[in-house]
């Protein structure tokens, strides 16, 4: 399987996404925030620091709900309207 290279705006939301999972985690470890979502550590790492910039709607989903975040506000973030931001 030949996987396609990720497009400059896919890059930066993946690091978009990263600094709010970062954010919302605080003070908690990504081994906690892992266990509560079903997820590895390593898993959680790399889409922190951007070297998993498009995981999967399940992934975020778990990660959402082990934050307490909304998937609303993780949409709106990542939408191309709030590049800016």
């Amino acid at each position: 399987m030949v996987r396609i290279p990720l497009t400059s705006l896919e890059r930066d939301r993946g690091r978009r996404l990263g600094q709010l999972l970062r954010d919302a985690r605080g003070d908690e470890s990504m081994v906690e925030i892992a266990a509560r979502a079903g997820l590895s550590a390593e898993t959680v790492r790399k889409i922190e620091t951007g070297r998993a910039p498009t995981p999967s709607f399940f992934t975020i989903a778990a990660l959402a709900g082990a934050l307490g975040i909304s998937l609303d506000s993780i949409n709106e973030l990542l939408s191309p309207q709030s590049r800016s931001a």
